[in-house]
């Protein structure tokens, strides 16, 4: 799979995409990083990419035209339009369902807004749909850009070591994850729950279960609430 990534500030991309995790499923060809600087599009002498929001108001407008060119340039290297999210407060909210439906493209286009967003028109042109990480608003769109890029890049076969590692993890059910321990076995006088340490697999699926079940009612009790209403075999 491969990200192209649009943004103004593409410097802040470096460590995050390069380490860890996705720095290793890079190494590996499993993902890949287009990141793209929109000013490099800008049709005038000074490499302006913004201007003051026809109508008035405070703050500046991304442009539309640096965007679309930028944008162009990827489609000119592809065979097909790839799928296009604009990181946005008014976009939908992101949840693990989405980074599964997206782990599915070949080319995810990431548009990242700065200032006061971007021209409309652009949105209704290029954009095949608003995402938010949450109900506030950020500085520009690189933070959420990178929070559903590594969301989306564990679900892709072959960057983490094994698929329990992400089916088991919070959300992934519908539920919260189960609590996790660890060497020691005694740590300031609290003891590993004994069926832990049982070797019986059964006893330990069954108190997982019960544990993801505890802890969503106690913190998310509207994940619990629906997934009581899905049937489950």
């Amino acid at each position: 799979m491969k990200f192209h990534i649009l943004t103004l500030f593409p410097e802040m991309f470096g460590g995050v995409l390069h380490d860890s995790m996705l720095g290793r499923a890079e190494k590996n060809n499993i993902i890949e990083f287009d990141v793209i600087n929109i000013r490099d599009f800008a049709t005038n002498k000074h490499n302006r990419v913004d201007d003051y929001p026809y109508g008035g108001g405070r703050g500046m407008v991304m442009q539309a035209e640096p965007i679309y060119l930028a944008y162009e340039s990827i489609c000119q290297r592809l065979d097909t339009k790839p799928y296009v999210i604009y990181m946005s407060p008014k976009g939908r909210v992101f949840n693990q369902a989405k980074a599964v439906e997206l782990s599915s493209m070949d080319n995810l286009v990431i548009l990242c807004g700065h200032y006061e967003g971007v021209d409309q028109r652009i949105i209704d042109e290029i954009v095949d749909e608003e995402i938010s990480i949450g109900d506030y608003v950020l500085t520009g769109g690189e933070i959420p850009a990178m929070a559903v890029i590594d969301c989306v890049s564990r679900m892709i076969e072959g960057v983490l070591s094994n698929e329990d590692s992400f089916t088991d993890e919070s959300h992934y059910s519908g539920l919260l994850e189960y609590p996790q321990y660890t060497r020691p076995p005694v740590f300031h006088g609290v003891e590993v729950p004994p069926v832990l340490l049982s070797g019986n697999h059964a006893m330990i699926s069954k108190w997982r279960m019960e544990k993801s079940l505890a802890e969503t009612a106690a913190k998310r009790p509207d994940m619990l609430e629906k997934y009581n209403q899905k049937p489950h075999f």
